[in-house]
């Protein structure tokens, strides 16, 4: 288990999947979140924004949100509404909230938030890439402030879009494509491991009990369409924090990943996992997950918060 307490940003597009993610990081002793940023995915940029801020106010926190890119790239948005209901959170009824967004972009934010810092940040993107690669490209100083990156997304065998594409490297390969080249260490968690990794009825019941922690997110597992309460909710997202906490849940590998940018596999991510065609890597794949150690690690963390 990891020890010292880690300074991470969030990227994220809040989705079901991705309100886990984000509530455990809030309130995890290994973990400062200093600052979450937005971008369309899930569902549109303004929507994944106030699921953002309602999660913040949910649990009292006074972590700042700023609003990112409502598009990719190059190409056209598609969403994932149909998965994750038209709000991107349906089920629950948060209070309103006054909090507001930064005003400023969520690129702005970030690269203030990580020059400003007096240690390395790590960046999580459990989204579209789209904030990330122009970060990195607007303000490359940032690269020699950032710890490493992990990430949610990628596949090295079937897509969840395409055939073999997963849906955050699909939604903007181009940006993808420059996060992989930046240099900067990542940790690519594909549906490799996230696909397995799901909340069966045994631990969504037992959530249930967690007071009004556990009636929001029992609430929002009724309305999630990625797996089913019979056969497991897949909690793709969540498995970037696991990660972040506990990487010893996971089998890794170094190895050297591309994306496609276009055609039938646009967004795919390829793995020279032989290193036959590279003579460095840039990038730890996760290629296996302790699925009952994962599951207890959810619940436990959840009910810590409760």
């Amino acid at each position: 288990m990891l020890k010292e307490k880690r300074a991470i940003i969030i990227d994220t597009d809040p989705g079901i999947d991705d309100a886990v993610a984000l509530s455990i990081a809030l309130n995890h002793p290994a973990l400062e979140v200093r600052l979450l940023t937005t971008v369309a995915g899930n569902v549109n940029v303004n929507k994944t924004t106030d699921n953002t801020l309602k999660l913040v106010a949910f649990f009292g926190k006074q972590v700042p949100v700023a609003k990112g890119c409502d598009k990719p790239l190059l190409i056209q948005l598609e969403d994932s509404a149909e998965i994750h209901g038209e709000s991107g959170m349906d089920g629950y009824d948060f209070p309103k909230t006054s909090l507001k967004a930064l005003d400023i972009h969520a690129v702005e934010a970030m690269k203030e938030c990580i020059l400003s810092s007096s240690e390395p940040i790590t960046l999580v993107p459990i989204a579209a890439l789209t904030n990330i690669a122009l970060l990195l490209s607007l303000y490359p100083e940032t690269k020699q402030n950032i710890q490493e990156i992990v990430m949610m997304g990628g596949s090295l065998s079937r897509g969840n879009t395409n055939t073999s594409a997963e849906f955050n490297t699909y939604v903007d390969p181009h940006a993808a494509q420059i996060v992989f080249q930046s240099g900067i260490p990542i940790v690519m968690v594909g549906l490799d491991v996230t696909s397995t990794a799901v909340l069966t009825k045994n631990e969504t019941e037992k959530i249930k009990e967690f007071g009004e922690v556990g009636n929001m997110f029992y609430s929002l597992f009724q309305h999630y369409r990625g797996g089913s309460l019979q056969t497991g909710l897949k909690m793709h997202d969540v498995c970037a924090i696991a990660y972040l906490t506990d990487p010893s849940l996971f089998t890794v590998q170094e190895t050297f990943v591309e994306v496609a940018l276009d055609g039938p596999a646009a967004g795919a991510t390829v793995a020279d996992l032989k290193m036959k065609y590279h003579d460095s890597t840039n990038a730890k794949v996760c290629l296996d997950i302790d699925i009952p150690e994962f599951q207890n690690w959810v619940v436990s963390n959840l009910q810590k918060i409760n």
